[in-house]
This record gives C-alpha cells, sequence and structure tokens, in this order.
C-alpha cells in the first residue's frame, strides 16, 4: 500500500514562514526550475532556500546522493547552522516547505534515512513533510561495489565517478532488470522484491565475477527497512498534479549540471541521468506548459570535480587563489575541485538547451583583490572558430580559448546588498555577463550566508 497522508498534507493549513532575504516568487508560475548552468557545484541550494520560503514544495527529479548542496542558515542560539543536503530537497530547511523525491531520482534508503537523522539532529523536523514517489528507482549497495570495480576497470580512462552506486543503477533501470520502491512495498511479505533482486545480483556476478555480497543479508534488510519506508511512499504523478490542481507552488532543485547531463555533457565524463530541463519533465511526470520560470545558477568562475575536459581550467596561482578563497572541494566526495574562468561558450551552450528566464550569479565575491578577470568568449581550432560547443572530446582537447580581459576590484563586495553598492568595475563584469547571454542576473551572491544575496 502507498500512503496517502502527502495527499491530505497539501490541503492543511501553514504555518508563518521564516524571515529571510525573499524575492517574489513568480506569480501564477506553477512551477519554478533551479537548474546548474555549468558542471555543478554553482550555489544551486542557497538559491533553493530563499525561494523555498515561498514555496509549498521542493522537489528533486534525478540524480541521487552524488549530488551536494550546502546551506548556511544563522541560529540565533547557536551563531551558524550548516546543512549539507545530498539526496534529500534542500527546501525542507524551510518547515513550511514539504519535500518529494520524484520517479527520476535513484534511492540508496540507509543513505535516505542517514541524511534525514542528521538534519533532525540539527533542528529540522520533517514529520509528514517529506514522500517519495512509488515510481523511484532503488540503489542497492551491490550498485556501490560495480560502480567501484568499473573504475578500477576503466584505469586511467576513469571518469570519477562519486561511487555512489548512481550509474549502475541507471544501468539497472535502462536494462529494465532494476527494482523500483513500489516491489519494495508489494504486498507479500517480500517474497517478488526478494526473487528480483537475487536476480539482479546475479547478473552482476555473471558480468564482475563473485565480488563479495551477501545477498540474502541484503533482502532482510531491505525488508525491515520496507516498512521504515513505507510512510514516505506516494504515487508520486498523482501526489504533483494534485499540488498543482491546488494552485500549490512548486519549487524544483536540479541536481549536478548540464554539462553534466548524459546527452549534453563532456560525455563520457557525465553523470548518468538527465541533468537539463526535460529530466525536470520525465523525473517528475510534469508537462512542459506547468513549467513557469527557469532559472540557471553560475558560478562567476568555473570549477570541476572528478575527470573530464576543461578548457578554461588555471593550473597556476590564480587557480590556487579561487580553489582556497572560494573554499572549493565537494560537499559529497571531499575531493578538491578545478578552478578557472568563466567560459561564455560553456553558457551559451547551457543557455540554448535549458532556456533560462534568469540567471543566479553566484560566489562573486571570491574574484574580490585579482588585478584583472578573463572571461571565455570563443573557442578555436587551427585559427577558425567552433560555432558551438563540441560533442567530439578530441576535438575539444585541441581549442584555443579565445578570452576578453576585464578589470578587477580590490575592495570587498560581502557586505554589498545593491547592485549600486557594488564597485563599478565589479559591476561591469556582471553586465558583459548579462550581454553576452543576453539574460539577466536577477540574483548576486556575495557570500555563504543566507542574506549574501543581492536581489535585483
Amino acid at each position: 500500500m502507498i500512503s496517502t497522508t502527502g495527499l491530505c498534507l497539501l490541503a492543511g493549513s501553514r504555518a508563518p514562514a521564516v524571515a529571510r532575504p525573499t524575492p517574489a516568487f513568480p506569480p501564477a508560475s506553477g512551477v519554478t526550475v533551479i537548474l546548474g548552468s555549468q558542471w555543478g557545484d554553482e550555489g544551486k541550494g542557497k538559491l533553493v532556500d530563499i525561494l523555498a520560503a515561498n514555496a509549498d514544495v521542493c522537489a528533486r527529479c534525478a540524480g541521487g546522493n552524488n549530488a551536494g548542496h550546502t546551506i548556511v542558515v544563522a541560529d540565533g542560539k547557536n551563531g551558524k547552522v550548516k546543512y549539507d543536503f545530498h539526496m534529500l530537497p534542500s527546501g525542507l530547511v524551510n518547515p513550511n516547505c514539504t519535500g518529494f523525491i520524484g520517479n527520476g531520482v535513484v534511492i540508496h534508503i540507509p543513505s535516505f534515512f542517514s541524511e534525514l537523522e542528521k538534519i533532525e539532529a540539527q533542528g529540522l523536523d520533517c514529520t509528514d513533510r517529506l514522500f517519495i514517489s512509488d515510481r523511484a528507482q532503488l540503489v542497492f549497495d551491490f550498485h556501490q561495489i560495480v560502480d567501484g570495480l568499473k573504475e578500477v576497470e576503466l584505469g586511467g580512462s576513469s571518469i570519477g565517478t562519486t561511487r555512489k552506486g548512481i550509474g549502475p543503477a541507471y544501468s539497472s533501470k535502462a536494462s529494465r532488470s532494476g527494482l523500483r520502491v513500489h516491489h519494495l512495498l508489494a504486498n507479500d511479505n517480500g517474497n517478488s522484491f526478494a526473487d528480483k533482486f537475487r536476480k539482479l545480483v546475479e547478473g552482476r556476478f555473471k558480468r564482475y565475477g563473485h565480488f563479495e555480497y551477501d545477498t540474502e543479508a541484503e533482502i532482510a534488510r531491505y525488508k525491515v527497512l520496507a516498512e521504515r519506508l513505507r510512510p514516505y511512499v506516494v504515487d508520486g504523478v498523482t501526489w504533483i498534479h494534485q499540488a498543482l490542481s491546488q494552485g500549490k507552488r512548486i519549487l524544483v532543485e536540479g541536481a549536478n549540471a548540464l554539462m553534466l547531463d548524459i546527452d549534453f555533457g563532456t560525455y563520457p565524463f557525465v553523470t548518468s541521468s538527465s541533468t537539463a530541463i526535460g529530466g525536470v519533465l520525465t523525473g517528475l511526470g510534469l508537462p512542459p506548459k506547468d513549467i513557469g520560470r527557469t532559472i540557471g545558477v553560475v558560478k562567476a568562475y568555473t570549477t570541476r570535480v572528478g575527470g573530464g575536459p576543461f578548457p578554461t581550467e588555471l593550473l597556476d596561482d590564480i587557480g590556487s587563489h579561487l580553489q582556497e578563497v572560494g573554499a572549493e572541494w565537494g560537499v559529497t566526495t571531499g575531493r578538491r575541485r578545478r578552478c578557472g574562468w568563466l567560459d561564455l561558450v560553456v553558457l551559451k551552450y547551457s543557455h540554448a538547451i535549458n532556456g533560462y528566464d534568469v540567471l543566479n550569479l553566484t560566489k562573486l565575491d571570491v574574484l574580490d583583490g585579482l588585478a584583472e578577470i578573463k572571461v571565455g568568449v570563443a573557442y578555436e581550432v587551427g585559427g577558425v572558430e567552433l560555432p558551438g560547443f563540441p560533442a567530439d572530446l578530441d576535438v575539444l582537447a585541441e581549442v584555443t580559448v579565445r578570452y576578453v580581459t576585464l578589470p578587477g576590484w580590490q575592495t570587498s563586495i560581502a557586505q554589498c546588498r545593491t547592485f549600486e553598492e557594488l564597485p563599478e568595475k565589479c559591476r561591469e563584469y556582471v553586465l558583459f555577463i548579462e550581454k553576452e547571454l543576453g539574460v539577466q542576473c536577477a540574483w548576486i551572491g556575495v557570500g555563504p550566508a543566507r542574506d549574501s544575496m543581492i536581489v535585483r
């Protein structure tokens, strides 16, 4: 049986919203989508936190616990509290917002409960405001083992995955052998789940040999987890459409970013799901007409975790400076992020696919104090400018980036709260980005705190 609690909850009363800087939520938009426009780690979680103050639902539509969003919240008693989200919608920081995990997400149930327990220990009560689609795929421990085996097998060509089992889980889904949440909750004492699970594991044994894994112990563990999970599970399509029919405002929190998309990213150095706007529709069961506003989150420079091409990467002191000042290490992996200049070829490509209505420019303060700032504006091969971002990584490896050099600013912008308060050269940098992309930077991040955001 699937829980109907979440459906009833949507019609319930709401407590007063938490005080925070909140730009007006787009009127009558139905669904607002926040997407990463580069290679991830753009700072999407902070904007989600701000907009979630006026949202009824915050939804995840793709990926799994390979994602990582950090939110810093001021606490009158303890100073500041930092919440690290991986699988759960980070809009849960707002106690009036309901979290929803859609069918496009792959869920490792032990990690789901571990993350839930951690944020509840930090003071967030998620009782009756967190729900999972019954169509979501499951990630098992053996998927994580296989993830590591695949990386070892690839050797020097390894992709640099998070080893959370995300790729192998999506592989099971694509081969139609994966298990979904509703399989775990079937009313037959777990027998059909157990049979399907044994077949799934046996298939992996045939591919990778009999690696150490106790199939029967895992079945027993999941029978226990099933009852614990049951109250969170709903018919996801019915749930999300009932929310829309009730006029609820839905905020979609994209995971990863466009340049990690399985189709449009730097394949094969990508994630295993659709991180573009199309993944929102298929990952939640929504029609295009219900998308009211798409917001692209852009870091003021570029970062990337793991392997793969990075045309504007800086391997000098400036790259190290951005890494240190920007605290560039992964929320999920702890790995240092590679850093480089802003790449407008990437951003124009990203905008062409996702169609951003507005942008959130983040971590602009990290550029404080630089004498000059470069922006990649075109790729050339053999002196000929490429018309766009190439699919062929061999071509990408040969590109020469053409840069525009802009003057930096020598003062801190951390306390600026209006666009006019920014130094002139800083404003020129923002306006240059807007002119090149044809999209306004409606939000500008000038620090990690919740209120360190300029709203235009």
